[in-house]
């Protein structure tokens, strides 16, 4: 994810020079240098002493690590730098008690960001200024759509909207193809129509000034093949099943929250 939003900024015309990275992997380092362009102009270091320098700061590391570093960055940094975390499941609670009374702004991004289509939503606690918020989104908003929400709460929202919601469509185009290869079609030709299938809707809904429910009824002729599926869809709960499942995501990052921050 940091590549991404690294590749994407300078892709947008900010300077690589202007940006500095650090991670403890040799290996890493050198792969961001080579994926990104300009890459040789970036600042990569093996860990966060320069970090005194920078105006922001995104922390795109696992949850299960962010306290530590958290406490190593937090007295390194400037008093006015604000911190953009994008770790899931950790709250705004636990990012104040680490970084103290600063310009915080909460993240959740998701993966089609790596080929700069994501989704993020953020959320920023009181001491963020209009500007601050502005260079957030601005970062953000390299790799994808942004969307800003009232509280903290609804970043758990995000997540399991959005932040998770990949996972479901690739699983929904999985079983789609693994029944059309069971009625017939061979798994290239059932892959490939699922994949493009997904696409062009999401594209469709996108660009169309119609909502979705009239997308879908644009599709449902009353007692024709869709309105059977759509039925037996109905039938089997699966209002009920989306319901369940993104419950559980939002209550796993609340429980997040809890195990990894303070």
């Amino acid at each position: 994810m940091a590549t991404s939003l690294i590749g994407g900024l300078i892709n947008k015309g900010y300077p690589a020079r202007s940006i500095l990275a650090c991670d403890p992997s040799a290996q890493q380092r050198e792969k961001l240098k080579n994926t990104v362009p300009d890459g040789s102009s970036l600042g990569i270091y093996p860990d966060a002493t320069k970090a005194n320098k920078a105006d922001v700061v995104v922390l795109a590391v696992k949850p299960q690590i962010l306290k530590q570093v958290a406490q190593d960055l937090a007295p390194r940094l400037k008093p006015d730098a604000m911190v953009v975390s994008i770790a899931a499941g950790i709250s705004m609670q636990s990012l104040q008690l680490w970084f103290g009374d600063r310009a915080i702004v909460r993240c959740m991004p998701n993966t089609p960001s790596l080929i700069q289509k994501g989704a993020s939503g953020l959320y920023a606690n009181n001491h963020a200024t209009q500007q601050q918020k502005a260079q957030a989104e601005e970062i953000m908003s390299a790799v994808g759509i942004v969307q800003w929400v009232n509280t903290d709460e609804d970043i758990d929202v995000v997540t399991a909207l959005s932040g998770s919601g990949p996972a479901y469509f690739f699983y929904l185009m999985e079983l789609m193809t693994e029944n059309a290869v069971e009625m017939g079609l061979s798994r290239e030709v059932a892959e490939k129509l699922a994949i493009q299938t997904c696409l062009g809707a999401g594209t469709l809904a996108q660009e169309s000034t119609d909502s979705l429910s009239q997308l879908r009824e644009n599709v449902t002729s009353k007692g024709g093949t869709t309105h059977a599926a759509l039925q037996s869809f109905n039938q089997d709960e699966l209002p009920k099943t989306v319901q369940n499942a993104m419950k559980h995501c939002a209550q796993r990052a609340a429980e997040m929250a809890k195990e990894f921050g303070d």
